[in-house]
């Protein structure tokens, strides 16, 4: 059987990608035609599935390039490069569409609702075929890719609606109201991406695991008697990295290289796919004065109170 994490999706991401571009276009030549400010929107968030089926068929291109001696951990990062820039151009792209319905509450505009009705039902049918290419994978870069596209999904059932509405009853208002809405969407969507590629830049605890539950595994190895000066990050998505300092009382290299071994098994039980492990026979003093720097006040009022 094929393991998910080494499965190739290139194949079915440009398929997508091919689809996703071709009604893009259509999307947004439907809604300059009806004059519907729902359907521009619309091609808008479709635009955020284009840039993230490319983001991901990226990664996936530059992750089988070999590192350097320039470039030790190769180009893995590229990809949280182009998230946030994508993150930003959402943002922008969203603060004009909320804009434009702003002006078209108070001047509104004639909207063709068959036409606008005709390009949001091809919309559905071609986000259900994205989603269809792409679902039941385990690779956080297909799944990201999948939820961008459910998204659009769901604003297509949207404006399906208000072409509906504005076809029994002729009420324009609806356009404004939900592009505005589908902007709201689109700025959650970028709020979060930006998120989380600034917590993968400043190389902060990937939200996905939990710290001291990675501690725990570790020290619960046989022979490890603790771990600290523990430093965990994410190198991209779906590749996190630690370094530890491992203190251990067995002076037995087959046994240590043992206990390193089973502790980097566990650790990719939390995708933690690249550690690097001192092994201490003492521990270091320096490192126990930091960590106990970064006690809780209320723990260190209780030790003095021991002594």
């Amino acid at each position: 059987m094929t393991n998910d994490n080494f499965r190739d999706y290139r194949k079915p991401i440009k398929i997508a990608l091919f689809i996703t571009f071709f009604f893009f276009l259509v999307e947004v030549a439907g809604g300059l035609l009806s004059g519907s400010l729902a359907l521009i929107s619309d091609a808008g968030h479709m635009f955020s599935d284009l840039f993230s089926l490319l983001l991901s068929l990226g990664a996936m291109t530059l992750a089988l390039q070999l590192p350097t001696k320039q470039r030790t951990y190769g180009y893995h990062r590229v990809e949280i490069l182009a998230a946030f820039i994508n993150s930003i151009l959402l943002l922008l792209v969203s603060t004009f569409i909320l804009w434009e319905a702003y002006q078209r509450l108070l001047n509104p505009t004639p909207v063709q609702g068959g036409l606008m009705l005709i390009v949001a039902c091809i919309g559905l049918a071609v986000n259900l075929g994205v989603m269809f290419l792409l679902h039941g994978s385990h690779n956080l870069n297909v799944r990201s890719a999948f939820l961008h596209v459910m998204g659009d999904t769901i604003s297509s059932v949207a404006v399906i609606a208000s072409a509906v509405w504005i076809s029994f009853t002729g009420q324009v208002i609806a356009d404004p109201i939900l592009s505005g809405f589908i902007a709201v969407l689109i700025v959650i969507s970028a709020v979060r991406i930006l998120r989380e590629t600034l917590i993968i830049f400043l190389q902060f605890t990937p939200q996905s695991v939990d710290f001291d539950m990675v501690v725990a595994d570790m020290t619960s190895v046989k022979g490890v008697e603790g771990v600290h000066h523990v430093h965990l990050w994410s190198l991209c998505s779906d590749i996190n990295v630690i370094d530890a300092h491992v203190y251990s009382s067995v002076r037995d290299f087959e046994k240590t290289e043992q206990m390193k071994q089973e502790i980097k098994t566990r650790l990719k039980n939390y995708k933690i796919l690249h550690s690097t492990l001192e092994f201490e026979y003492k521990e270091c003093k320096d490192c126990a004065l930091v960590e106990r720097f970064q006690m809780l006040p209320d723990q260190l009022s209780g030790e003095t109170k021991e002594r």
